[in-house]
């Protein structure tokens, strides 16, 4: 379903940029740099020089370390590298440039933190993204992976304007700017300017998770944080770090949970019967399960067995928030056959309804 009627009123509907809080950055520059970063991330670093793009670093393991956004960068010598935008709140990741450094050995690059000489922001909601914009093709595994499918002839999907990245994890998401420490991006003057707070809404309302409190490190997989559908995985490329599970998964696994967008409401209420968002999140920790109850027994009567297994409560805004949930419960809610409970700190229960984005991609129905 798109977004619930209940959250219109939630939604931007004039061009609009909003700084994003919290972001580092480093410099990684050198002869090697693509060659090491293709090694690194879960993503393939483009052939083309000058080309932006979006994925990960994993662990040994699988799990993420953080999710990053990679710009191609010209240093002052006219030399091309990479900029990494990521997360600079404490978590349970190492530190990035760290962790880079200890996979350098003998490769020709050169790894530096730059976080003080740039800013991040993001703006949507433009006449002009639409020539880019266009509708998405999709690949389907039998996993139940998702990938974009980009066309090869055209343009380079993410962008490559110096500093201007287009967002395209999410149709609707627009761009993404960098800029220099202080200064403000060109669209400050043509959109309207906003808190980073209505960024964080605005990536919500469209499912979109970024960051520690959405993608935790060293815990999230990569495929159920829907980096799969969002662009950042390739299933194809040679040895990286996270590789062996991330791909086996794609072959031979069963994806049982998504992150999904959620509507938080009164527990006896249902989206049709709310009639405006709640003025504020509920004052429910990140991390805080997510609980199925049965709410219909089956035709003897007998109440069904009680659900297995939690949701996790990953960030909120506004009474809207993203949580990983698994598909079968999800399903069950969506039948009427169950509910979903948060509770806060005190013990107050709300009512967790999920929706599936308006862009969320549909797998053709296949004739008999």
């Amino acid at each position: 379903m798109p977004i619930p009627p209940v959250l219109r009123s939630l939604v931007r509907s004039t061009p609009t940029v909003a700084p994003i809080a919290n972001r580092a950055v480093v410099s990684i520059t050198g002869s090697q740099a693509a060659e090491f970063l293709n090694g690194m991330t879960a993503g393939t670093v483009p052939r083309q020089s000058g080309n932006h793009f979006y994925s990960a670093f994993l662990h040994a393991q699988g799990r993420v370390i953080h999710d990053i956004f990679i710009w191609a960068h010209t240093t002052p010598a006219g030399r091309p590298g990479f900029l990494i935008e990521y997360d600079a709140r404490p978590s349970e990741a190492p530190p990035l440039l760290p962790l880079l450094k200890r996979f350098v050995l003998r490769s020709k690059v050169k790894l530096q933190d730059v976080t003080e000489e740039y800013d991040v922001w993001a703006a949507w909601g433009s006449e002009k993204e639409k020539a880019w914009e266009t509708e998405r093709q999709w690949e389907f595994a039998r996993s139940g992976v998702i990938e974009p499918v980009w066309d090869k002839d055209g343009e380079w999907p993410w962008g490559s304007a110096p500093g201007v990245m287009r967002d395209r994890r999410a149709v609707g998401m627009g761009h993404r700017l960098l800029v220099r420490k202080g200064d403000r991006p060109q669209e400050a003057s043509t959109h309207d300017v906003v808190p980073a707070d209505e960024y964080h809404l605005h990536r919500v309302l469209h499912g979109v998770p970024e960051g520690s409190d959405d993608i935790p490190p060293m815990q999230a997989f990569p495929i159920d944080s829907n980096m799969d559908i969002m662009g950042g995985l390739d299933f194809r490329k040679g040895c990286y770090v996270g590789q062996e599970l991330t791909v086996r998964t794609y072959h031979t696994g069963q994806l049982r949970k998504r992150l999904l967008p959620v509507v938080f409401h009164g527990p006896d209420q249902s989206l049709s019967t709310l009639e405006k968002p709640l003025e504020q999140s509920p004052p429910i920790p990140p991390q805080s399960d997510i609980r199925p109850h049965a709410i219909q027994s089956d035709e003897a009567g007998a109440p069904r067995p009680r659900p297995r297994g939690t949701g996790k409560l990953l960030s909120s805004v506004r009474g809207v928030g993203l949580a990983l949930l698994r598909l079968e419960q999800v399903e069950a809610v969506e039948q009427g056959r169950a509910k979903f409970i948060a509770a806060n700190v005190q013990g107050q229960e709300y009512g967790v309804t999920p929706y599936w984005p308006d862009w969320w991609p549909q797998q053709p129905e296949q004739s008999e």
